[in-house]
């Protein structure tokens, strides 16, 4: 099975919306290299970071579902480096 790593940036504007986000990071814990958050107290919205290697379905699965939740806004980067399991 190919592998690719992925970047997904992700911006929380609803505070509503975490828990079904971390429920959806959690599912795909797995895959999940690192997180990174920071909270922008200022503008009162968090900052997100996921660093994947799963494959290319599951990266654009997980993305679309981020990007389905309300008030949450997802933008996904991929490396062109493919791997092999």
């Amino acid at each position: 099975m190919e592998t690719r790593v992925a970047v997904i940036s992700i911006i929380v504007e609803s505070p509503e919306s975490v828990e079904k986000l971390n429920a959806l990071l959690h599912e795909y814990g797995d895959y999940i290299i690192g997180r990174m958050g920071i909270p922008y107290r200022k503008l009162g919205i968090s900052i997100i970071s996921i660093a994947l290697d799963a494959p290319q379905d599951t990266i654009s699965a997980l993305s679309g579902k981020i990007g389905n939740l309300s008030g949450i806004r997802a933008k996904t980067a991929y490396s062109g480096v493919l791997a092999r399991e």
